[in-house]
């Protein structure tokens, strides 16, 4: 059943708030390649997942040189990029891995993938705590649920139009939906995603101590032991939630 998972590595170079931040050095690696890496580390498969705009050749060359398969599709439409991804590898369940998450926890991601077989889901949530800011794991998602999306929403097969969050599009209840419910260990009040600047200078610090591919239990207990190094980077977490907020809102169904 598990035999493979396949983590679908969310990733274009055009980033607004800190760019180009896939190429950041990460003690002798950059960002992207440190993804690639801790995903084969985790046993997670990774697949590429960006887009045709040309800014992004160097993502295809990472990817080449690492040896792992890459699909490119269209830049705003992410939904859509999923699903021919899923098209062109016959890929029938894959889990989204952002490529600023740099301390995702393969373990929890697997656990999630395993929930999406064993219910027999159409999509599974990553956490609360992985949703407010702790990026712990991304969604686990079944064609089946992509082909419910085109076929309430055909509008969507649009290659420009703007699918930077899923959910405005789950709302329906045609979707057999689930949310997971976290690992024992996870820590709520930290922020464990890259956007900003603040966010690397965090990553720095945990990475001085933690290298690559520590696994996430240990991130976190190193975190509860210097709560102190929380304060880098939370109190972004409000900007960040109101830009989403402010997407789900402005969405037209």
């Amino acid at each position: 059943m598990l035999n493979l998972i396949n983590g679908f590595v969310t990733v274009r170079s055009s980033s607004s708030r800190l760019p180009k931040k896939c190429f950041l050095d990460f003690f002798g690696i950059n960002i992207l390649e440190h993804i690639i890496l801790r995903c084969k580390f985790g046993g997670i498969n990774p697949i590429i997942c960006t887009t045709t705009n040309k800014k992004d050749d160097k993502i295809i060359n990472i990817a080449k040189k690492l040896n792992v398969k890459f699909f490119r599709g269209p830049e705003n439409n992410k939904i859509l990029r999923w699903m021919l991804c899923c098209n062109k590898f016959k890929i029938k369940k894959f889990h989204t891995i952002d490529a600023d998450d740099l301390y995702f926890d393969w373990i929890a991601v697997k656990e999630s993938m395993k929930q999406l077989y064993v219910k027999k889901k159409d999509i599974i949530f990553p956490s609360l705590v992985s949703r407010s800011g702790g990026a712990s794991e991304g969604y686990s998602i079944s064609i089946e649920c992509l082909n419910k999306i085109f076929l309430l929403y055909p509008f969507l097969k649009n290659n420009n139009y703007n699918t930077e969050m899923i959910e405005p599009f789950l709302k329906k209840k045609e979707f057999n939906l689930k949310t997971f419910k976290g690992m024992p260990y996870e820590i709520k009040k930290a922020r464990l995603t890259l956007d900003y600047k603040e966010d690397y200078k965090f990553f720095k610090r945990i990475g001085e101590i933690n290298g690559n591919f520590n696994n996430r239990k240990n991130i976190n207990i190193f975190l509860k032991k210097n709560s102190c190094l929380l304060r880098i980077n939370f109190y972004k977490n409000l900007v960040w939630k109101k830009k989403q907020s402010h997407f789900i809102k402005n969405v037209t169904l």
